[in-house]
């Protein structure tokens, strides 16, 4: 942080900027508690006597099961590619990232067409063993808890591999050898080493993919389970229940912060010294050999092909048959308006992020830094909840100078913000400005505060330092957040079929709506396109995630020989 010797009106104005941005994202949340409190007085208690129970109850289940298999996958994963040698280990590195280009939705509406009794799994059993019908053989029901279970854990499992892996890597080779040399096994040195020191970094992977779970509404509604985030979907838009709907949100709210603080929990006084020294190196890699290589590379490779193979291959085959769309002006209508309200949101997320950072850069002292704080929690809101909350200030405010226009012009201005999209590029920017500004964050703190003294000093104020010298240096830091949020942006289901305006589709829409109608070749290609474009940020991760890592380790190389050579 940059401590100036006095506060310049600059400065103020960059400090009260960060503050109204920070209420404009708390502002959902706000409505959302507001108006929970105020419906009929019977709803409530409805609530509670019939749909909060088992939606709380089947949330909690979807999420234990999801937290189970990504917790399994990814540790298991992570350490096989880290710490052992067998053939194909390199490309595995990597290729355990692309299930996280492919949405939960498009995945279950996927595993719908191959494993449901009309799909050509179970076409194949009654046609090999002369089956007639269901009921002479018995097959997993894919629409089901564990449906969603199986297609949540196959796509969200890299989460905790990424964080994983990462903490694994920098875990200190000595203190791995030394256990080697106590006689540790290499099961020992899992369980009783490795593991226990990668526990905050498994509590932050497990605590993204059960966020991710909980924001889902496609897969549950294609699946027909009723979690916290489908109940809120069906009492607003099928029971027509706005309070209802705010108060199963405020519920979930409730749920989401307990996540996080036991993500906190989970990582209380786990900060450990990876080992800075000059014995810092990557550890030594186990040689597998024969069958134990071969399992391991079976082990790295299933999770790939259930998470992104299966999938891919269908939609390439049902997106075939389709190919005339590509020429139609309905399917480019939906890469357009994907695409523009992504690009726009995009560029407001990444401004906004430049000035909270810059403002706490300025001066993070106290109520700053709070709400900067509090401004990042929007990637733990799901997408309903958000819908919600914005839904209630947006809609007053329309309604509002719909009816001054209409008293003193005579003017019917309609809905302005939720009727032009306004809403649904307000909740991106809510529900992503996190994944942007963690970015921003970083890469201003690699920029030396001398740079700030000496432009200060040559007579530039706040504003010309920011344009003059830090985001010329920032450029690839705010193109890859940029990026990150244009993806993210496209990928969004939930808040995006509650806010779009009417008539208005975009391919994540229009894959839900094809998807809940059985149309899954409808749903092919636009479903493809999303696959396509999320590709993007799954490549530069695995790229930027290992070249990182290299960095990280010959500054620490450069470090240690720094300190050798001072006398």
């Amino acid at each position: 942080m940059l401590r100036t010797p006095s506060t310049t009106p600059a400065d103020r104005f960059w400090h009260f900027a960060a503050l109204l941005i920070a209420a404009m994202v708390l502002l959902p949340v706000c409505a959302i508690v507001w108006i929970s409190l105020t419906p009929s007085a019977d709803v409530w208690s409805h609530l509670l006597q019939t749909v909060l129970p088992g939606a709380f109850r089947t949330t909690l289940l979807l999420m234990l099961g999801v937290g189970l298999i990504t917790g399994i996958t990814g540790i298991g994963t992570a350490w096989l590619v880290t710490m052992c040698n067998f053939p194909g280990r390199g490309i595995m590195d990597w290729a355990l990232l692309v299930p996280l280009a492919v949405p939960t939705y498009i995945v279950a509406f996927a595993y719908v067409e191959v494993l449901d009794y009309t799909g050509p799994v179970q076409s194949l059993i009654r046609d090999a063993f002369g089956f007639k019908t269901s009921r002479d053989y018995w097959f997993p029901e894919i629409r089901s808890l564990g449906g969603a279970v199986f297609v949540m854990g196959a796509v969200l499992y890299p989460y905790v591999y990424l964080t994983t892996r990462a903490s694994f890597l920098i875990q200190s080779a000595s203190t791995l050898d030394v256990s080697r040399t106590l006689g540790a096994s290499p099961y020992g040195l899992f369980f009783r080493i490795a593991l226990p020191l990668a526990r905050p970094a498994i509590a932050i992977g497990v605590s993204l993919a059960l966020m991710e779970c909980l924001n889902d509404i496609g897969a549950v509604t294609f699946f027909g389970v009723k979690t916290l985030t489908f109940s809120v979907y069906d009492t607003w838009l099928n029971r027509s229940s706005l309070g209802g709907a705010a108060q199963l949100a405020l519920a979930m709210l409730l749920m989401v912060f307990l996540l996080l603080w036991l993500e906190r929990f989970g990582r209380r006084k786990q900060r450990y010294d990876s080992g800075g020294g000059a014995k810092h190196r990557p550890p030594t890699r186990f040689d597998l050999a024969g069958w134990k290589s071969g399992l391991a590379l079976a082990a790295c490779i299933l999770p790939i092909v259930l998470g992104f193979v299966v999938p891919g291959l269908l939609l390439a085959d049902r997106a075939s048959r389709r190919l005339e769309e590509l020429l139609s002006d309905g399917f480019w209508g939906m890469v357009w308006n994907s695409f523009s309200l992504a690009a726009i949101a995009a560029l407001l997320t990444v401004a906004i992020s430049v000035s909270l950072a810059y403002a706490l850069r300025l001066n993070g002292k106290g109520p700053l830094r709070v709400a900067v704080r509090l401004a990042s929690i929007g990637y733990a809101i799901p997408g309903t909840v958000l819908a919600i909350g914005i839904l209630i200030p947006l809609a007053s405010f329309d309604n509002f100078i719909d009816a001054r226009m209409e008293n003193w012009f005579g003017i019917d201005t309609g809905l302005l913000l939720l009727g032009s999209g306004t809403g649904l590029v307000y909740a991106y920017v809510v529900r992503f400005l996190a994944v942007s500004y963690g970015q921003v964050e970083g890469g201003f703190g690699r920029i030396s505060p001398h740079l700030d003294m000496a432009a200060r000093t040559l007579g530039r104020n706040a504003g010309q330092t920011l344009s003059q010298v830090h985001l010329p240096i920032l450029k690839p830091v705010l193109l890859s957040a940029a990026l990150l949020s244009f993806v993210d942006c496209m990928k969004e289901l939930p808040a995006t079929i509650l806010l779009r305006p009417f008539n208005f589709e975009t391919l994540a829409t229009t894959v839900f709506e094809a998807a809940s109608r059985e149309a899954f070749e409808d749903a092919a290609l636009p479903s493809l396109a999303i696959v396509l474009v999320g590709l993007i940020p799954v490549i530069f991760l695995a790229r930027s995630s290992a070249s990182s890592f290299r960095t990280r380790l010959s500054h620490r190389h450069r470090e240690t020989a720094a300190r050798t050579a001072t006398p």
